[in-house]
């Protein structure tokens, strides 16, 4: 099971979310100036990875989706990427880059598997 890790930082607060493993699948969109918005953004996560659609933007041409979507496009670098937008457009989370859109679309189920049901670990 995953989990998400908040981490004060000297601005705020910022999530990852972490798979059983131990790896990190996604990190929070912003930095959060409050812990409840960013507990709130890892709550948006749980709510929206798993009913999210997959828009390819890789793809010439590809098919608009309604938000909350996972859009997988390529970095400066040319790698995939994706990045979680919820119902109302903002971006909640995001990877790493991937040197295959295999790896990228494994990642996004991933954290659809791992945020339904994930525990919150607060800072100390």
């Amino acid at each position: 099971m995953g989990k998400f890790v908040i981490k004060a930082t000297k601005t705020g607060f910022t999530f990852s979310l972490k798979a059983g493993n131990g790896e990190i699948v996604a990190i929070g969109g912003e930095v959060y100036n409050a812990l409840a918005s960013c507990k709130n953004g890892c709550e948006s996560v749980m709510k929206n990875a798993p009913v999210a659609a997959v828009e390819d933007q890789t793809v010439e041409g590809f098919a608009a989706e309604k938000c909350p979507k996972f859009e997988v496009y390529n970095d400066k670098k040319g790698e995939f990427r994706f990045r979680l937008k919820a119902t109302n457009g903002q971006v909640i989370c995001a990877s790493e880059g991937y040197t295959s859109k295999a790896s990228c679309k494994n990642g996004i189920e991933s954290v659809k598997k791992n945020a339904v049901d994930a525990p919150i670990e607060l800072p100390e």
